[in-house]
């Protein structure tokens, strides 16, 4: 393996890592601190065929490969012990054009370059919540984010994927070629191939109306029943959700409410701005917030909302679960265990599934749950490795108690490594053709690290006494 490494590295414009070098431990790291695997070699792409040495050469040699594209994989599938990792972050070109209104990525890009370069054009299209967030990974999964009842899922936003795929060949997936490619891709994450470049249809988005309201427990069930009543009705310009937090210290928090539960309200309206702000007026008729902060901000600005507070190198451990509805009873369980949140980097996030997401069908995506009301995402994150024990219970608990009024499976975006098992639920409807394809494309199974769909079994010939 050491000499094949050795000839990778004569063949490729980007840097092999590999252990000694004293790049590796900075290349090494993901943004999970609790992942701490030692690959076998870190290339970090320079070109397209960069890739298709890496992935060659993890087929040919039966290499563990890994593919990383902003890093932000909660299970760490951009890494793995003795793997070769495919670092695409030196594929960050952003080219928008304005008369098409597409913008196309290179598949390293992440959310914050993306939304930079758009931005200065008057687009965008949805994006997460992070901005360090790479676009491949959000939208393979789907991709759920503030414009998300008003444009649409991230995956359906997608054009065309220049894709390499697991036999080294490259091809672009769109609906006029390789159509069932891209009908996986959009929703069955990285278990179909490397793509090393994304076309979006991306929207004019000028300055967005932000709102950051926090209200009191004792108000929070009124809070969650208001938004989830409100929201059949409410203009897709309006793209908020309901949370639990603990208070961070931000200049419009009171000092002595700094780490306190909070039920809050995550707002942003794109359309006019007067009419976004009588809109928020809403919520503030329901029950006085203890803090607040409404104000105008370019999208970008939005989008990098939470960065500050979550640097790369915290403990991560997630589950979620998607809901078809809000319940007395789950609003209940929201607001008990939210109370008991063990860090103010730590938050449980509902993001709506409405507006735009369902006016695609089931069966168009490889996404599967466009029947859902709401993802409920407890994101479990914290400094500390000492307390991961104890963290880790209470996302579990937290999990435990929702799960039962939930719907079977969650968004594999923010599964943890032990849902892996759950990717038939995970995968929803479309599980089945997902396997198939995977079949076609990928019969070895070379993209597993991720929440994997295995290839369906060959059927036995007829006869056959196998």
């Amino acid at each position: 393996m050491t000499q094949a490494l050795g000839a990778l590295a004569d063949r490729v414009a980007g840097p092999v890592i590999r252990p000694g070098d004293e790049r590796y431990e900075e290349a090494r790291r993901v943004y999970n601190g609790m992942i701490d695997a030692r690959p076998a070699a870190i290339v970090r792409c320079a070109t397209v065929d960069d890739v298709v040495a890496v992935v060659r050469l993890a087929a040919d040699k039966g290499m563990e490969l890994a593919v990383r594209g902003g890093g932000h994989s909660v299970p760490g599938f951009g890494t793995a012990d003795g793997a070769v990792v495919a670092d695409l972050s030196g594929l960050q070109s952003v080219e928008v054009d304005d008369g098409l209104r597409t913008a196309a990525a290179g598949g390293g890009t992440t959310w914050g370059r993306f939304n930079d370069v758009t931005a200065a054009h008057g687009l965008a299209t949805t994006g997460g919540i992070i901005a360090s967030t790479g676009i491949g990974g959000l939208t393979l999964g789907g991709g759920v984010g503030y414009l998300s009842r008003a444009h649409g899922l991230s995956c359906d936003n997608l054009l065309s994927a220049r894709v390499v795929t697991a036999d080294g060949e490259q091809l672009v997936a769109s609906a006029d070629d390789d159509a069932d490619l891209f009908w996986a891709l959009r929703g069955g994450g990285g278990n179909f191939g490397v793509v090393t470049e994304f076309t979006y249809r991306v929207h004019p988005i000028a300055d967005v109306l932000v709102g950051l309201m926090f209200f009191e427990l004792s108000d929070g069930a009124a809070v969650f029943r208001f938004f989830d009543d409100m929201l059949d009705e409410a203009p897709r310009e309006y793209g908020g959700y309901p949370a639990m937090h603990l208070a961070p210290p931000l200049p419009f928090v009171p000092e002595a409410r700094v780490g306190q539960p909070f039920a809050v309200v995550v707002s942003s309206w794109t359309g006019d701005l007067d009419e976004g702000q009588r809109f928020l007026d809403r919520f503030r008729q329901v029950a006085p917030p203890a803090a607040e902060m409404v104000a105008p901000m370019p999208y970008p600005a939005l989008n990098a909302l939470f960065d500050p507070l979550l640097p790369p190198g915290l403990q991560h451990y997630w589950k979620n679960a998607f809901v078809t509805e809000l319940s007395g009873e789950a609003i209940a369980a929201h607001m008990e265990q939210g109370a008991r949140m063990p860090a103010v980097t730590c938050a449980m996030h509902m993001y709506p599934m409405t507006g735009a997401v369902q006016d695609v069908p089931s069966d168009a995506t490889a996404f599967g749950h466009r029947d859902a009301r709401y993802v409920a995402n407890i994101a479990g994150m914290w400094p500390e490795p000492a307390d991961n024990e104890r963290n880790i219970a209470w996302v579990r608990d937290y999990y435990a108690a929702i799960a039962p009024l939930s719907e079977a499976g969650g968004y594999t975006n923010f599964a943890s490594a032990d849902d892996e098992q759950k990717a038939p639920e995970n995968y929803g409807s479309n599980y089945r053709r997902l396997t198939e394809l995977k079949r076609r494309y990928d019969p070895g199974n070379l993209f597993h690290l991720n929440q994997n769909i295995r290839p369906v079994p060959v059927p036995e010939p007829r006869g056959s006494t196998a």
